[in-house]
């Protein structure tokens, strides 16, 4: 189903349903981060369990791992992902439909860059570390980055597309698309044992914060005014 030429008005709903997403996610991602930086035996007994047992069928299952490994170095490899969103912005403004949206999109996945990166040095977590790794991975392992680089990404082309109306088999297949890249390059990341359980739970936590406070800025903006200069899809 083609994207329509005008816009979907956020709707009462949606603007109240924000901060109480954005609050809770909030909240959820400064607990987990708290108990990493602290190192929480519990949480790094888990950790610790679930990396060992993953990383004892990567190396059962060679086959599977070197699939996995195309996955998350490939299709959804942070620089992927923010390619995707590079030509989404691109395309808004040679179609001259949505310039404020194309900034607002391409803004916001570079602030959440900063932020994963300035986590990383700031709780310096080591990465698991194998005697017969199967990947390797460079940087600091909290937050996940293949895991918050996709959340990010996937949340905010769904709200694009949400924004436009679209419905029917295009919008499930987004949703489908979007819950199996943000769910698939998480796994693959503990599968290959190159980033711990908890980071990757941090990446999806923190992305989707940063999804919520894009939609709520997105939705706060002059509606009129805006979609008068960003001019209409067509």
């Amino acid at each position: 189903m083609p994207i329509p030429s005008v816009e979907s008005p956020p709707g009462p709903r949606a603007e109240r349903a924000v901060p109480g997403w954005a609050g809770s996610l909030a909240l959820a991602s400064a607990l987990l981060l708290a108990l990493v930086a602290l190192r929480w035996h519990p949480l790094m007994a888990v950790d610790g369990s679930v990396a060992d047992t993953t990383h004892r069928w990567a190396v059962d299952e060679p086959g599977l791992t070197h699939v996995f490994r195309i996955l998350t170095d490939w299709v959804w490899d942070p620089w992927t992902m923010r390619f995707v969103t590079f030509v989404a912005a691109i395309w808004l403004v040679w179609r001259r439909a949505a310039r404020w949206t194309a900034m607002w999109l391409v803004v916001t996945c570079a602030l959440a860059t900063l932020v994963q990166q300035a986590l990383k040095a700031a709780v310096d977590r080591p990465r698991p570390t194998w005697p017969d790794p199967v990947d390797s991975a460079h940087y600091a392992a909290y937050p996940s980055g293949h895991a918050m680089t996709a959340t990010v990404v996937c949340g905010l082309l769904l709200w694009l597309l949400h924004r436009h109306g679209t419905d029917g088999p295009l919008w499930r297949t987004a949703v489908a698309g979007a819950v199996v890249s943000v769910t698939g390059v998480g796994l693959t990341r503990i599968w290959l044992g190159v980033h711990w359980a908890s980071d990757v739970v941090g990446g999806w936590l923190l992305g989707a914060l940063v999804v919520a406070l894009a939609v709520g800025v997105d939705l706060r903006r002059p509606r009129d005014r805006a979609d008068a200069a960003d001019g209409a899809l067509s």
